[in-house]
């Protein structure tokens, strides 16, 4: 591939951005381009437009999710230069951390199609969630500047429990569906390992689907104590009991108990507002991506 087929998109405001570029140069494939983050989607659409046959992003799983989301259904390839600080997906697929090494593998000419996760058309890579996990990361946010990530983390996780929301959420097993009420849901991308240390990362391997994690409890101190049996004898442990319930499924629906009114859900690590009801899907082999060549 020539630098006018694969176009690599940098955030002009990351941290990394300096180091992203040199790494690109090095590895001589690109043509780069500094961009801000809100610009992203457009910068993308238009070089698929254009007939680019793969582009690369510099970014987090957020960046990441929304190129994923102009690309999804175009003959266009993704390819990943870890910047986040998680990188969830990078990891996934085994890609390395550093950039040089990334460079590298995303010239090169071997790729997997990998499903994604689909929310009222918005694509997901790794996860969403609904509820109470969403009010605790506004509110850590918030609080992060001053009194730091630890204590901010503390603190926010004590005042979502005076606040509860509940949600229904619908989900078809085997053919019949199933109605549960709860106040916090987590849905990732692929079956997810559901005991510390490695709660919440993808299972190797794993069952393809939606996993669904549906906490059902009404009382705040219960969601506290569920919260802490998930930590010290996993997730796996905790749904045996009425109050939590764990599933893999293609199809999930979620809404209010009353009224259709727009909330706020996390998607891959971001906070965006949607309008109910929630309608996540898989959708299988949904984007093809850039592993790098097999040494």
């Amino acid at each position: 591939m020539s630098g006018e087929d694969i176009i690599a998109f940098v955030n002009k405001d990351a941290g990394t951005a300096d180091g992203a570029c040199e790494a690109l140069e090095k590895a001589g494939a690109f043509r780069v381009e500094r961009i801000a983050p809100t610009d992203l989607a457009d910068h993308v659409r238009r070089a698929v437009a254009a007939g680019a046959r793969r582009v690369l992003v510099a970014g987090g799983d957020g960046s990441i999710a929304t190129a994923a989301g102009v690309i999804r259904g175009n003959h266009c390839e993704l390819a990943i230069l870890p910047g986040g600080t998680l990188n969830h997906l990078a990891q996934d697929l085994g890609l390395p951390t550093d950039l040089d090494e990334a460079a590298h593998v995303a010239t090169g000419t071997t790729t997997r199609c990998i499903d994604v996760g689909d929310v009222n058309g918005r694509i997901f890579l790794n996860t969403s969630s609904v509820g109470a996990y969403v009010t605790y990361v506004r509110t850590r946010e918030r609080l992060e500047r001053r009194l730091g990530y630890w204590l901010a983390s503390f603190v926010a996780g004590l005042r979502i429990l005076a606040r509860l929301r509940r949600f229904r959420v619908t989900i078809e097993i085997d053919g019949v569906e199933r109605e549960y009420i709860s106040s916090l849901v987590f849905v990732g991308v692929g079956e997810r390992e559901l005991k510390m240390p490695t709660l919440g990362k993808r299972v190797p391997d794993g069952q393809r689907g939606l996993h669904v994690i549906v906490v059902q409890s009404r009382s705040a101190g219960r969601m506290l104590a569920l919260a802490f049996a998930a930590a010290a004898r996993g997730v796996r442990h905790a749904s045996r009991t009425p109050d939590m319930q764990s599933f893999v499924v293609d199809r999930v629906r979620i809404e209010p108990r009353t009224g259709l009114v727009a909330g706020r859900i996390a998607i891959d690590g971001e906070i965006v507002s949607m309008s109910p009801p929630l309608e996540y899907r898989l959708v299988r082999e949904g984007l093809k991506v850039v592993v790098g060549d097999v040494r």
